[in-house]
């Protein structure tokens, strides 16, 4: 009877021991390691873009989460260390101690060359400039033949020249050609004139021939310019792409499709 009852003692110990072991285990599994791993437990993600970063990481500190910078840029209409993105979303539910992974914007703008934008249209200029991140400033035309054309580039007053080193961000001011040129000279007297001569005249002399009304009754040949408008007075001046309207006897000719 001895060895049975050693027997029984045995496997009475081992039942003992494999039920503490399991309360241990279920202790471990289901009360233990989730209250130390908020297992369950989430919190929404705040909305924290627009925000600048002190602000922002006090706020964060007070709903248990962590921000990590993994990227910056510049953009000259935002705030320095304004939040420009974040991930996970806004409302997107997290455990508590997650890291938030946010951008910012940077306080000085990065040096960039200047892009070559003289000879080319204000239009064109202005597609380059929003490429690079820079802002069309003044456009201030000047006497040129090239109408449209930009004919100096300036930051900050001062003319600079494609591939000089500017900040991201900054104002460029144009100098753009009217048109018209500087050259100035005396208008040219063509009343008296037939109209075909007097328009090769003025073509001839850099001018550009502006209306033309016809007048009946007038009593002069048909064809013959009457008036003219800026009128040749003398000391009168008038610049090189500029318009000239005529004034002509007789009835607009009428068109013919053969």
């Amino acid at each position: 009877m001895l060895k049975a009852n050693s027997f029984a003692d045995v496997v009475k110990h081992l039942a003992i021991m494999a039920a503490i072991v399991g309360v241990l285990v279920i202790g471990f599994f289901y009360f233990y390691l989730p209250s130390t791993t908020n297992h369950g437990e989430s919190v929404p993600v705040p909305k924290i873009t627009g925000m600048l970063l002190p602000d922002a990481e006090a706020f964060l500190e007070e709903q248990n989460l962590l921000y990590y910078i993994n990227d910056s840029s510049y953009n000259s209409d935002r705030k320095p260390f304004e939040i420009l993105t974040q991930d996970p979303a806004p409302g997107a539910q997290v455990k508590e101690g997650r890291k938030i992974y946010i951008s910012v914007n940077m306080k000085n703008p990065p040096m960039i060359k200047m892009p070559k934008l003289i000879d080319g249209s204000v239009k064109n200029a202005e597609l380059i400039l929003k490429s690079y991140d820079l802002k069309v400033g003044k456009i201030t035309p000047v006497p040129d033949l090239q109408k449209n054309a930009v004919l100096k580039q300036f930051v900050n007053g001062k003319e600079v020249a494609p591939g000089e080193t500017i900040a991201k961000g900054s104002v460029v001011d144009l100098h753009v050609g009217d048109g018209l040129g500087n050259t100035e000279f005396e208008v040219p007297e063509v009343v008296g004139m037939p109209v075909d001569e007097a328009s090769v005249l003025l073509v001839g002399q850099g001018l550009q021939i502006g209306n033309i009304l016809y007048v009946q009754g007038s009593g002069e040949p048909d064809g013959t310019v009457l008036k003219q408008r800026p009128f040749a007075e003398v000391g009168a001046k008038i610049r090189v792409g500029e318009l000239v309207d005529l004034w002509v006897a007789g009835t607009e000719p009428v068109e013919t499709i053969e």
